[in-house]
């Protein structure tokens, strides 16, 4: 590979990795995962945010290369990816900042196994890969696709890296959130889960009226 290739494909992935990375936010949305596993012990945990991390890595896989022939297939627009999932989003910001501390109790099989079930959702989608990041991730393979035959292997590659860095940062972020939250203290965790939540919420909330903005644009531009 010429150093062409090198510099296109470290572009490509640095590009793609800090996207994705600023719009998911692992080591924010951490906080948020480790209230809503409490009671798991740290291997559960640890397990628990494997699986997550693996799950990230398909979603953006998936919506890197098909996401766009995907939403083709049934019917789904972009604005109403956007305007679903920023609703999904906003929903469990909201639910989060009203919950109110509880103590919890030692795990056993019983209470394990429903968050072992969320795993994907709402864990993975859309609490870690929402709409955000898989509406960019669809523009990044867009822009991908309109690259040149030479460049094609390259982003390609690079897209797969791009996905596999923000999966394992997810991983990361997820298992060792219960190490931060014990450093920073109860009252720092508590004030850290309900900041995020808020800015969950908030995020839910300009998804929706970016979707929105995109329904009404072409409307509006015809009236006019």
């Amino acid at each position: 590979m010429d150093g062409f290739l090198v510099a296109k494909l470290i572009s490509f992935w640095l590009f793609g990795f800090s996207t994705l990375l600023s719009i998911i936010n692992p080591f924010g949305v951490a906080f948020i995962f480790h209230d809503m596993t409490r009671w798991l012990t740290p291997r559960e945990r640890a397990r628990l945010a494997r699986q997550i991390g693996i799950n990230s890595f398909i979603v953006l896989v998936v919506a890197l290369f098909l996401g766009s022939r995907v939403l083709s297939v049934f019917g789904i627009s972009l604005e109403a990816l956007r305007i679903g999932g920023g609703l999904a989003v906003a929903a469990a910001g909201w639910a989060m900042l009203r919950a109110a501390p509880e103590a919890k109790n030692a795990p056993n099989a019983m209470d394990t196994a429903p968050i072992e079930r969320m795993a994907f959702f709402p864990l993975t989608l859309p609490l870690t890969t929402g709409p955000g990041s898989i509406a960019a991730s669809i523009a990044l393979g867009a822009e991908r696709a309109s690259e040149t035959q030479g460049v094609l292997l390259v982003s390609a590659i690079s897209a797969v890296l791009v996905a596999a860095s923000v999966g394992a940062c997810v991983w990361l972020a997820y298992a060792y959130a219960e190490a931060i939250a014990r450093r920073i203290g109860p009252q720092g965790t508590l004030i850290v889960t309900k900041l995020t939540a808020f800015l969950l919420l908030c995020v839910g909330v300009q998804i929706i009226l970016t979707g929105v903005t995109d329904v009404l644009r072409p409307l509006l531009a015809a009236q006019g």
